[in-house]
């Protein structure tokens, strides 16, 4: 058999690390982060508690390990494909539009997470901050602060300008997993990043007629 059972063992425990982060988001977001328990990821993980410590030291290093392996390989696509774009505004425009777009398919709101933690995590705040919210921040700003360098926007604080594009697509993504009620009007996140860009887009350009 070209599919022998060492084979498939191997496969297998290659691919645990990755059940066992998918497994621990789901319950973070159920549960919170300080109320989730190992036994509970590897229960949902189809492990042993003990398999869950020999790929990850603690639960601070497992929440870690899951925003490094989900949050931030998409920041850096957001980012590779909003830079090739060649216009300042073709680039924000398209910076933004991926990032809600990732944000309306994910099954829970890690900014949420954070901010009911983060008074008793502060290491994990700090980290969050700096690896998922503070680079989201920097690669609006950077690309603000081009535009503006290329004539394309108006002087103005980039980032104060990256803050007001972000603090309504946070909220609003919040507000998604907080109220649950199937009857609720939920927030269109595609919808809010076009109404915001409009907004932005023709109170910050030089030549508001100009095309993308």
């Amino acid at each position: 058999m070209s599919d022998s059972i060492p084979a498939r063992r191997q496969r297998r425990k290659e691919a645990r690390p990755g059940e066992i982060i998918a497994a621990a988001l789901a319950i973070f977001h159920a549960k919170g982060f300080a109320a989730s328990k190992i036994e509970d990821v590897a229960r949902v993980a189809g492990v042993t508690k003990g398999t869950v410590y020999l790929y990850f030291s603690s639960k601070e290093a497992l929440f870690k390990a899951a925003i490094r392996e989900t949050i931030l390989p998409n920041l850096d696509r957001i980012k590779e494909t909003a830079l090739a774009e060649t216009t300042a505004r073709a680039q924000l425009y398209s910076a933004v539009r991926l990032w809600t777009a990732g944000m309306s398919t994910c099954r829970g709101s890690t900014s949420k997470l954070m901010i009911a933690e983060a008074g008793n995590f502060p290491e994990l705040a700090e980290f969050y901050r700096d690896e998922v919210s503070g680079r989201v921040r920097r690669m609006l700003s950077d690309i603000i602060e081009y535009g503006i360098a290329q004539n394309e926007f108006r002087p103005c604080d980039p980032a104060m300008l990256a803050r007001i594009l972000c603090g309504p697509i946070v909220l609003s993504n919040i507000w998604r997993h907080t109220f649950v009620d199937p009857h609720e009007n939920q927030p269109d996140m595609d919808a809010l990043a076009d109404s915001l860009l409009d907004v932005v887009l023709n109170g910050i350009v030089s030549h508001p007629k100009a095309p993308l």
